[in-house]
């Protein structure tokens, strides 16, 4: 897997875009697959970048240069709280976690389930074979990256969806 960091010309927004290989790469490029998600723009490149390098697998992480000057206290207040285990979300997050789960609740009903078919009608609508609409349901991760790769706009729900048979 490569990671690009890709810019729109037009509006120079950044993004991250995720490919099999530089090839995959040129080949979505080439059929227009690759657009920004924050304006849509298809005029897309990849921006530069820091190269990634790694240590060998062999090689010890280099210690630290020692200090020459007494290092300067923390300030309490400025610093982070440090985790803990089974705390309570703070009441921005719960309230973003409703408000997204809301979002998936609203578009969940003009969407129809396609439960274990959702791969095979996903790939019927793209080919033509068959009208579009706006489907949900389940793929293993390696058949979602298959209909990402063929061009087929696929995404996981943040939260679990329960198929109507299993409903109370």
């Amino acid at each position: 897997m490569i990671v690009y960091d890709l810019e729109c010309r037009e509006g120079q927004h950044r993004f991250e875009g995720w490919f099999k290989s530089s090839d995959d790469f040129t080949r979505q490029q080439e059929r227009g697959f690759v657009s920004c998600p924050q304006c849509g723009s298809g005029d897309v490149g990849k921006a530069v970048q820091a190269p990634r390098l790694a240590r060998k697998g062999n090689q010890l992480a280099e210690a630290p240069p020692a200090r020459r000057e007494p290092p300067v206290p923390a300030v309490p207040s400025l610093q982070a709280p440090a985790p803990v285990a089974n705390a309570p979300l703070p009441p921005q997050a719960i309230q973003m976690m409703q408000a997204l789960a809301k979002m998936q609740a609203d578009a969940l009903k003009s969407s129809r389930n396609a439960g274990e078919s959702f791969v095979k009608e996903a790939r019927a609508m793209h080919y033509g074979e068959r009208d579009t609409e706006t489907i949900h349901g389940q793929a293993t991760l390696g058949e979602a990256k298959e209909l990402l790769e063929e061009g087929i706009a696929v995404m996981p729900l943040p939260f679990p969806v329960i198929p109507p048979e299993q409903a109370n």
